[in-house]
């Protein structure tokens, strides 16, 4: 996929939800802050009132060395599993990622695109899909028999990805260039006015959400889990309603624009009702 389609691909909403009105709710927004602008922006151009409150911090790796030797090492593959691989392994041991021979691999359209922006363009992306099964699912990764793949990723990351590759005969290594935390917020002080304002709540990941739960109060959990969630994908909405949230979105496609136009469904859904939750 080229740069420019990619760019074009970000920057589009669907035309059948050109009339989205979020009617002035409050559109809770858990991403973590340095990645939420953009969706917030998007919130704000359909009616809407981003509350920004990221469940969910990027810190820098425990053991850095491991990840920068690791790095280092020569690889037939390199696959990125997020943007904020791309970011930390950027940060780690950036030469090394522009001098190795190894074939680029992105999850998804998003790490695509913080690769092109740092000059890492990768060589293979799935066209459908942004999770490991997609990857899997490549017949560049079928046939990886003696190979070595890195796999680039945060502290703890899943394991299918690495065991499949494995499995098929591949030498696996990972470079932990990232660590998450749940942030050190008091979410109870903030809860009279989300109460008050609060219309949908978005999640892109099982943890984002998991954390936004421990987080807020037992006690409002049940007024939290009846709001509308837009989520990611099909993983976490089974996550989600698991969890028990009743009115869950998933988004049509990775990115800013897919959470979007989730939301605009659920509103569309709940017939502009949410905005009647706003002061």
């Amino acid at each position: 996929m080229q740069a420019q389609q990619m760019t074009e691909a970000s920057n589009a909403i669907d035309s059948g939800l050109r009339d989205c009105d979020l009617c002035g709710s409050g559109v809770l927004v858990t991403r973590p802050a340095a990645q939420a602008e953009g969706l917030c922006r998007l919130i704000e151009s359909v009616g809407g009132r981003p509350v920004r409150f990221p469940t969910l911090e990027i810190r820098p790796p425990a053991e850095p060395a491991t990840a920068v030797a690791r790095l280092a090492e020569p690889w037939d593959f390199m696959i990125f599993v997020s943007r904020n691989a791309v970011e930390g392994a950027l940060a780690l041991g950036g030469d090394a990622l522009r001098a190795s021979a190894a074939r680029r691999v992105a999850v998804g359209r998003a790490t695509a695109l913080a690769m092109q922006s740092a000059a890492l363009p990768p060589s293979l992306v799935p066209d459908l899909g942004f999770d490991s099964e997609a990857l899997l699912a490549m017949p560049a990764l079928g046939a990886v028999a003696g190979r070595r793949v890195l796999i680039v990723r945060g502290e703890g990351g899943r394991a299918l990805l690495g065991g499949t590759l494995a499995e098929r005969g591949a030498e696996v290594g990972y470079a932990e260039v990232y660590r998450r935390a749940v942030p050190e917020v008091d979410a109870a002080v903030q809860l009279p006015g989300w109460q008050k304002a609060l219309g949908f709540v978005t999640a892109t990941s099982d943890e984002v959400l998991r954390n936004l739960l421990a987080l807020v109060p037992a006690a409002a959990h049940a007024w939290l889990k009846g709001l509308p969630l837009a989520v990611l994908s099909a993983r976490n909405a089974a996550t989600a309603a698991g969890l028990g949230f009743a009115r869950v979105g998933v988004a049509p496609r990775p990115g800013d624009d897919g959470m979007l136009s989730a939301l605009c469904v659920l509103a569309r859904e709940a017939g502009a009702g949410p905005g009647s939750r706003t002061p």
